[in-house]
């Protein structure tokens, strides 16, 4: 069996901004989020692979074409809360309901907005299978999950399935990894995380894929904005060969999960 590539976007509405004194406009927000988005179903079409859409069901009340598409394209639509900048227990039910009328799909899996801690107990409650809402390194300001497993487990009646860091130092593979270290250093980290667990969990977002610098636009730090736009759909796009000719599989994440579960 080859080793699994499991890619996955935040579909949100892009409130990243206020986090850094911008009070960006909603309509802004979906703009930005939307042509993201567009670009990636976009490089993912031409690539022939498929991937898992993590969407908040207010990105997805008011981008319902977008949710068609992700869905008619043969993509996995999962839950990434009902609003970005906000949890309580309750969304984890409301944003299921709301992700699987407009999609008309069954939702699997879910996320945590910035990967939160989430009350596993309340997912379960809520009907997922699946959370993918745990990093398991430690990133300054943000989190410390050291003390996690590095890859999937079931707790509270629900599998976990964290984002992948590499063997024995923990290092992260997210986003931010991939556009601040260079492409070969960074698919080198990939590759010791797929030959150890035998498959890798990576996540990323369409503003990234959007113009988000330089800092006097959104005050973003150097490490945001770095390789984003025109580069990141480029740099992706290697990505994607380099998994390719490594024969790699790329999967949706509830296939994946449903291996082993």
């Amino acid at each position: 069996m080859s080793s699994k590539i499991l890619l996955s976007f935040d579909i949100e509405e892009f409130e990243m901004p206020r986090e850094y004194g911008d009070p960006i406009p909603f309509d802004l927000q979906m703009e930005v989020s939307i042509k993201g988005t567009t670009r990636i179903l976009d490089l993912l079409a031409q690539h022939d692979i498929k991937a898992t859409f993590y969407t908040t069901a207010n990105f997805a009340t008011h981008a319902k074409h977008i949710v068609k598409r992700i869905v008619d394209e043969g993509h996995e639509l999962a839950s990434h809360g009902y609003v970005h900048d906000h949890f309580e227990p309750p969304h984890l039910k409301m944003s299921k309901d709301v992700l699987e009328e407009i999609g008309q799909v069954t939702v699997h899996g879910y996320r945590m907005a910035r990967m939160a801690p989430v009350p596993e107990e309340e997912v379960c409650k809520a009907g997922y299978i699946y959370n993918s809402s745990i990093n398991p390194t430690y990133l300054p300001g943000r989190y410390n999950k050291l003390s996690e497993p590095r890859t999937y487990f079931k707790r509270e009646g629900v599998w976990q399935l964290p984002a992948s860091v590499t063997p024995i130092f923990r290092f992260p593979l997210f986003w931010i990894s991939f556009h601040n270290l260079p492409l070969g250093i960074y698919t080198k980290l990939a590759n010791r995380a797929l030959k150890k667990d035998g498959y890798l969990n990576i996540y990323f977002h369409p503003w990234e894929f959007m113009d988000i610098g330089p800092k006097k636009k959104y005050n973003f730090p150097f490490y945001v904005t770095k390789n984003t736009d025109d580069k990141m759909v480029e740099r992706f796009g290697k990505l994607i060969e380099w998994g390719k000719r490594k024969g790699y599989e790329f999967s949706r994440t509830w296939d994946f999960v449903k291996e082993f579960r």
